[in-house]
């Protein structure tokens, strides 16, 4: 544990799953703690036991992120708290199956929870801490952002905007001091695959991450300071090449005239 104060960390989706392992890394590391998700009661039963286990304040704030008045109230937390210094933006949901078997409620509620709200949050948090110049923002992405074909484009493209917003903050923010974090899981162990009626259980041997891993991964990534950090996958030489190839289309993505191939004849 540091001897250093860290300041508070808000993690939403902290009940369970990554959520509830980000708090006790975070605890552990010398963070306050405020956890926000909808089940005060098994908040309440993480925030007893980590108080218990590290001497760290828990602080519970019961909020469902699909509401626009709970989000409104955990973004002015955001906005007013100067304790806080971290925001681990984890909330979020899949659908059971996919466009085709939904309806617009399943699909109004997902986007509120993965995109709308932790929108809003980050933007709370890059405000305050910009004007601070100090803190970090944690957006919890996925893999499927870069791999849309592999799973349902509703999931996989909130997940891509979670990349992006990341990206675009990340360079706005950078010389105010003020650090942000994509990260990307690929299947990892938590309730999201019962929620979404899979049984993680008959994915291929070695396919699935643990919650632990994947945190701890993903807070050494933090540490080195990595803008996004993709804990399964081994050949980072292959991020880096991604990345550089669509930074190279940049300069020829917007121009006065159409490409060869488009013109007549």
């Amino acid at each position: 544990m540091s001897s250093k104060p860290l300041g508070t960390a808000l993690v939403t989706g902290a009940s369970t799953g990554l959520g509830a392992v980000y708090a006790d890394r975070l605890a552990r590391r010398g963070h306050d703690l405020i956890l926000v998700a909808r089940d005060a009661a098994r908040m309440e039963a993480l925030a007893t036991r980590l108080r218990a286990e590290t001497g760290q304040a828990a602080e519970v704030l019961p909020a469902d992120l699909t509401d626009p008045a709970a989000v409104a109230r955990v973004a002015d937390r955001l906005a007013t708290d100067a304790a806080i210094t971290l925001l681990v933006n984890n909330a979020g949901m899949s659908l059971k199956g996919g466009l085709l078997d939904n309806g617009p409620a399943e699909i109004q509620r997902l986007i509120a929870l993965n995109v709308t709200a932790p929108t809003l949050l980050a933007g709370a948090a890059a405000k305050a801490f910009a004007g601070r110049r100090a803190g970090t923002i944690v957006n919890i992405a996925s893999v499927l952002a870069l791999a849309p074909e592999a799973y349902d484009g509703v999931y996989s493209g909130s997940k891509a905007f979670i990349l992006n917003l990341s990206l675009s903050l990340a360079g706005r923010l950078r010389e105010t001091g003020v650090q942000v974090q994509a990260v990307l899981p690929g299947a990892t162990r938590t309730e999201i695959w019962e929620r979404s009626g899979t049984d993680v259980n008959a994915f291929p041997p070695g396919m699935v991450m643990e919650a632990g891993d994947l945190v701890d991964a993903a807070l050494r990534g933090l540490d080195r300071g990595e803008t996004v950090t993709i804990p399964p996958l081994a050949d980072e030489a292959q991020w880096t090449a991604y990345d550089a190839a669509r930074l190279a289309m940049g300069p020829n993505l917007s121009r006065r005239d159409v490409a060869p191939r488009y013109r007549p004849g």
